[in-house]
């Protein structure tokens, strides 16, 4: 997935500007679930002419566009998302790599099968277009015999349109282990940006077993 043009996403905040003005772009853990109002929505070429006597604020926006042509950029468009793949990254195994599905929903059996006891982490293909996307997160919640059995969230960052998805690693976890620990989970696992705008929500189910699916 990917191939070798793909670029990974920096860790969370470190595309952010120092100043303070930039900081709105990210919500704190207490705003998390609190409705956001923003201000009227402009485009690309005003971002950088709204602030074009400040150099170093100009310069950080010139490198998060990229490649952007803010020529043709005139019009408000809104950001697009896709998150393309997630592949299963475990030093016992080759990588496991899995399309998401359009509907998302994986259907009725298990998406994956992971070892118990097992080093994995997860890592997420994503397509930015249109425009830059503000605090977009990760969250996941996990529920075994209808009890929540772990909650996750990830600020990601913000990015801007670029013709290659960007890729993103999530930290490496361990999965439980023993004869409670095997058996079926159901997950949730949704992308959504700091106006609460939500790109993927993912239902589907895995196994913990005590070795890897054949």
């Amino acid at each position: 997935m990917g191939g070798s043009d793909d670029k990974e996403i920096p860790p969370s905040g470190s595309t952010a500007h120092d100043d303070a003005s930039e900081s709105s772009c990210y919500a704190t853990e207490d705003e998390e679930d609190t409705q956001i109002h923003l201000g009227p929505k402009i485009s690309i070429r005003e971002h950088l002419e709204k602030d074009k006597d400040d150099e170093s604020l100009r310069r950080w926006k010139e490198q998060l566009l990229g490649s952007v042509d803010v020529t043709q950029a005139e019009e408000v468009q809104e950001p697009d998302v896709k998150i393309l793949s997630l592949t299963i990254v475990s030093p016992d195994r080759p990588d496991i790599v899995l399309e998401i599905p359009d509907s998302g929903n994986t259907g009725k059996g298990p998406w994956f099968t992971l070892k118990e006891g097992s080093k994995y982490s997860l890592k997420f293909s994503v397509k930015v277009s249109n425009d830059i996307v503000c605090g977009l997160k990760y969250t996941n919640n996990v529920w075994k015999t209808g009890l929540k059995v772990d909650s996750s969230k990830e600020m990601l960052g913000t990015f801007s349109p670029q013709p290659e998805p960007y890729i993103h690693v999530m930290p490496e976890e361990v999965t439980p282990s023993g004869m409670f620990a095997r058996g079926n989970y159901s997950a949730k696992t949704k992308f959504v940006d700091d106006d609460n705008k939500c790109y993927l929500e993912l239902n589907y189910t895995f196994d913990i077993q005590k070795d890897w699916a054949k």
